[in-house]
């Protein structure tokens, strides 16, 4: 009736991402630890390792009305200000290049309250429905 690969797709079901710690508990990008090598005058190479630039800072949500504190890159913190806010950082960038569990928790809430808040506005009676007076 189905075949083998229909029946697996099924089973299978949709592809989840699967996120290191690191990228579950703030917002970086793509930024990850970089690997490589010192290379001294002495040509000796020895192991070592970049770490991002990752600062705790406390970023301000309008839509939710309230401030957040996250863990954030500073190339990260450059882009939300030049999208104007975090707002509009997580709702106008994609989901893959948010790259955190946190940044799409955040966007959904962000999503939810604006469709509360629509949905709200669009119930509201407005002055002429209700004659001038409210």
């Amino acid at each position: 009736m189905f075949g083998q690969n229909v029946v697996a797709k099924i089973l299978r079901g949709t592809p989840t991402t699967q996120f290191y710690r690191l990228h579950r508990d703030g917002l970086f990008g793509d930024v990850k630890i970089q690997y490589g090598n010192n290379k001294p005058k002495s040509l000796h190479k020895t192991r070592r390792f970049w770490l991002p630039n990752i600062q705790l800072v406390n970023l301000y949500s309008a839509i939710l009305n309230k401030t957040l504190r996250i863990h954030v890159t500073t190339r990260v913190l450059r882009t939300i200000d030049k999208r104007g806010g975090l707002d509009s950082y997580l709702l106008e960038t994609k989901d893959k290049n948010i790259n955190s569990q946190l940044g799409l928790d955040l966007k959904q809430k962000l999503k939810a309250a604006l469709e509360l808040k629509s949905s709200a506005a669009a119930a509201a009676p407005t002055s002429s429905e209700t004659g001038g007076i409210l």
